[in-house]
């Protein structure tokens, strides 16, 4: 007999060989109707796995949240199915769950065209209704290999070659086909459901190398209701609507090129927007406490190594020689003393030396440091996405260098300051996440522990919520994110503090302690907006385009419908200037709804349309963005009551 151990902490014995499935239907018949899976001593599992002795069971049924991942995953499997069942001759390779779906990779001589998504659709809902169950197999590495080589799947027995050799090898079926996986899967095809969409095709490498053969991969959405899929549908089309880089476009803001791959050529309307995040950020940094510094671009790599980014970050740091180097048949030849100078992929270590100049006392801590720091990360050009993903970036950084006894209080102030600037931007939806140590990582697992225990302690004094990401910190220590929801539900990880007992060490900082020690400092790395390109593209399509008044890059367009008024319309526009409102002035001889069309496709906030009449009485026709009235009112109140509105949240 084996006992297993249920989440109430209840106890029941059965029989050796039992199997989760056999435990559901001893419970209830409807219970087990609609479990699909089970977590045994936390792992999520096959309900036909057999169970250990004392084993610790939950089940998982088809509407709980841990489903949907078992959803999206059985949905590539029916995918790969449909396509061989079309295809014969397709090789399938990988796919995998991936946020908010799947996809699959396929080896084919045609790649797939959008036109054969319907058909594939089609043959996936045959494939669900036949309700196959889902079965699983260990086989041996020879027979596997042998089998998959004589189907042709030749990217499967390199798949198997790449398995270690002290991990089973899984194959599950699913009626006559069956897939190389590691599982677990539901209880058959039918689980799956109906609310699932293929959305798009592309090409990628096999295993991302660009040495590899371009494969043909298929991208799909799957939810445990059709209402899910719809809402999901939904808001894939409005985020399309509000695409920052078409937005962009539109605005006049920015763009990019070939000859800079993945940095930002601002336009003058886009930098004014650009100057407004950060002078705003300053002048909060500022009211906090914080000391603005700047730092070099380039730093020496023996700095790098030290603070261990060159051993962790290197493939993704711009190298460069400290001294011009000889050529040798066009190819240069650095001389045996020269050394590497990296581009900073942060700034951490160059605040450590900012730190590092002088004696610091106690009394000195908590010294916070900020600086825009312009970083550079050679992100792979197929990952490069408008502003949301950039090999140049310029970060509201900050490192707080404080004693442990100012870990809380400073956790405190920078949650309480994270909120309020959310909060002047327009967002209040934020999920708080603590990330602990990673696989690979710096440091004795002591200072993780205390350094886990005193960011977990110093969040919970603040009172608020949060979730833990089990190995997602950083290298150097545990963090936090920071994730807000925008408009239409997208949650977006922009903020961080990180709690740093490794890099003072590494980096040899010091302060006098109380009793006149030398002691090492605590230091929080931390970011607001993470960096201002990515926060100002969220911003960008949190408000499709139509920014705040405070943030406008024009603030107002003065626009003329009769040549007589332009002189008046020049006077608006000075006064409107000098009172500090970004004003523009449209004398074009062009109908006024042609003018007021062009403008509200730049996302201009306030229209003032004057005539003839408007200039003798003094007034202004106002029109405001999205609405389709206007109102006439006398000069001075529109613009007193404009300037109002555009004064920036942390001043008005």
């Amino acid at each position: 007999m084996i006992t297993v151990k249920f989440p109430d902490g209840a106890t029941r014995e059965y029989a050796l060989g039992t199997t989760g499935t056999t435990v559901v239907e001893s419970i209830s018949k409807s219970l087990a109707k609609k479990t699909v899976a089970m977590h045994v001593n936390g792992v999520l599992s096959d309900l036909s796995d057999v169970l250990p002795d004392g084993a610790e069971i939950a089940f998982v049924l088809r509407d709980d949240e841990a489903a949907l991942e078992l959803i999206r995953h059985d949905a590539a499997h029916v995918l790969a199915e449909a396509v061989q069942e079309l295809w014969p001759s397709t090789q399938v390779t990988i796919g995998p769950v991936i946020e908010n779906g799947f996809f699959y990779d396929f080896a084919r001589d045609e790649p797939f065209s959008e036109e054969d998504l319907k058909t594939i659709e089609k043959k996936m809902s045959e494939i669900i209704q036949r309700g196959a169950a889902f079965t699983k197999e260990i086989w041996s590495r020879d027979e596997a290999k042998k089998v998959f080589a004589a189907k042709g799947e030749d990217y499967k027995v390199e798949l198997i070659d790449a398995i270690p050799a002290d991990q089973d090898l899984k194959i599950y079926k699913q009626g006559q086909w069956f897939d190389l996986c590691r599982g677990p899967h539901m209880r058959s095809t039918k689980d799956v459901g109906q609310a699932f969409k293929l959305t798009k095709v592309a090409g990628a490498y096999w295993r991302g190398d660009s040495n590899n053969a371009v494969l043909s991969r298929i991208y799909g959405t799957a939810w445990a209701s059709k209402q899910q899929l719809d809402d999901y549908l939904t808001m894939l089309e409005e985020a399309e609507k509000r695409d920052h880089r078409r937005i962009g476009q539109e605005m006049d803001l920015y763009h990019f090129q070939s000859e800079a791959q993945g940095s930002v050529f601002w336009h003058p309307k886009g930098f004014v927007l650009y100057n407004q995040m950060e002078e705003y950020i300053r002048r909060r940094l500022n009211t906090a406490g914080y000391k603005e510094i700047k730092t070099p671009q380039l730093l020496d790599n023996k700095l790098w190594e030290k603070s261990g980014h060159w051993g962790k970050f290197r493939e993704n740091m711009f190298v460069v020689p400290d001294e011009t180097p000889s050529t040798e048949e066009g190819k240069p030849v650095l001389s045996g003393n020269a050394s590497l100078m990296a581009l900073k992929p942060m700034n951490c270590p160059a605040h450590v030396q900012v730190f590092n100049q002088g004696i610091k006392s106690y009394r000195d801590l908590p010294l916070r440091l900020a600086e825009f720091g312009c970083c550079h990360r050679n992100e792979a050009h197929g990952a490069l996405h408008g502003l949301m993903r950039v090999r140049q970036m310029t970060q509201d950084d900050a490192h707080i260098f404080c004693r442990e006894d100012q870990i809380q209080s400073e956790t405190e102030a920078f949650c309480a300051l994270l909120d309020s600037v959310y909060e002047d931007l327009g967002f209040t939806e934020v999920k708080i996440l603590l990330a602990t140590r990673p696989e690979t990582r710096a440091g004795e697992d002591a200072v993780w522990d205390l350094a886990e225990k005193g960011l977990g302690d110093a969040l919970r004094a603040t009172g608020r919520d949060f979730e833990i990401a089990e190995g997602e910190g950083a290298f150097y220590g545990p963090k936090l994110e920071f994730h807000l929801k925008d408009a239409i539900g997208r949650s977006w990880q922009c903020g961080t503090l990180q709690l740093d007992f490794v890099l003072p060490e590494r980096l040899d900082a010091s302060y006098i302690a109380e009793d006149s020690s030398r002691q090492r400092p605590v230091m929080l790395h931390r970011a607001i907006l993470g960096s201002l390109e990515r926060f100002i593209g969220i911003l960008i399509e949190n408000h499709a385009g139509r920014m705040p008044l405070w943030l406008a890059p024009v603030q107002v367009v003065v626009a003329t419908i009769v040549s007589e008024a332009d002189p008046y319309a020049q006077n608006l526009v000075a006064e409107l200037r000098a009172a500090g409102i970004r004003a523009e002035i449209d004398l074009r001889n062009e109908k006024i709804n042609y003018k007021v069309r062009e403008h509200s496709v730049g996302k201009v906030p306030v229209m003032y349309v004057v005539g003839k009449r408007e200039a003798e009485e003094g007034a202004v026709s106002v029109r405001r963005l999205g609405s389709d009235g206007q109102k006439v009112m006398p000069f001075a109140e529109a613009m007193n009551e404009l300037v109002s509105e555009s004064l920036p949240p942390d001043l008005a």
